[in-house]
């Protein structure tokens, strides 16, 4: 039986309504429990960062939360002075939207190493304890990737100098070549590095460390292996730390640290 154009029009505009409906709720649906396996995912990549879980291992989420909760103490800092901001409370916080918003945020320096637009007035730092001391410090770092922006944290030991380890919770990148940022063998080329330049008395200059061109030379205490076919991906990594641990970011809290406060 033939039908006529508009039944035919009218049958498809139906359906994709009805489609519409079904895949609109399911996402509203689902929108709790996909925000609660990100905040999830972010806690384990802390924890694996902070030395407290493998990162090929299989942990149940109420593991993560357990071990989150009893090792990880988050803070809000203020990054202009880098003291501790108790006004802001760090559940919930979302240091991306903080970012995003011109009330909560500042213009980032002209041309800088990171590519950021936008920086946050307060930032989510973690810290680490371990026999009752600071262990390592925890920081949210970002920046300009070849497809896209980069998103990690990266570990110092209480020295506030010496690498524990970075991990990527998000990227853009091409898998196999700027993907590798994520592979556990690149990973583990980062711990025992140092993060910063000594000045002529003893004291720590400018931020050093970097991903090189090519493979690393001995005795390099600052360069990182570079990932093969992926150059632009390396400079992001080099630039987005380079920033990120200076002036501009977290450096006046590496100061604190430091200071003891």
């Amino acid at each position: 039986m033939e039908r006529s154009s508009g039944y035919i029009i009218t049958f498809a505009a139906v359906v994709c309504l009805v489609c519409g409906v079904f895949v609109s709720g399911a996402a509203v649906s689902l929108k709790d429990r996909q925000d609660q396996n990100a905040v999830l995912d972010k806690q384990k990549k802390v924890l694996i960062v902070g030395g407290l879980i493998d990162p090929n291992s299989e942990t149940s989420p109420e593991e993560i939360e357990r071990l989150f909760k009893t090792n990880i103490t988050a803070k809000i800092i203020d990054l202009k002075t880098g003291q501790i901001y108790d006004k802001i409370s760090s559940d919930g916080f979302e240091q991306e939207k903080y970012t995003k918003d011109p009330t909560t945020s500042i213009e980032a320096p002209a041309r800088n190493a990171a590519g950021a637009k936008r920086l946050p007035k307060h930032a989510l730092i973690y810290e680490r304890q371990k026999n009752g001391k600071l262990d390592r410090l925890i920081l949210p770092v970002n920046g300009k990737g070849l497809w896209g922006p980069l998103y990690g944290y990266f570990a110092l030991a209480s020295d506030t100098n010496t690498v524990k380890g970075i991990i990527f919770y998000k990227h853009q990148e091409t898998p196999g070549l700027g993907g590798e940022i994520e592979n556990p063998n690149w990973m583990s080329l980062w711990p025992g590095k140092k993060a910063f330049a000594m000045t002529k008395d003893g004291g720590l200059g400018k931020p050093k460390i970097e991903v090189n061109k090519g493979p690393s030379k001995d005795g390099d205490e600052y360069g990182i292996d570079g990932l093969s076919g992926a150059t632009i991906t390396s400079r992001g990594v080099t630039g987005m730390l380079q920033f990120w641990l200076g002036d501009n970011g977290f450096g006046p809290y590496l100061a604190q640290v430091r200071k003891g406060q």
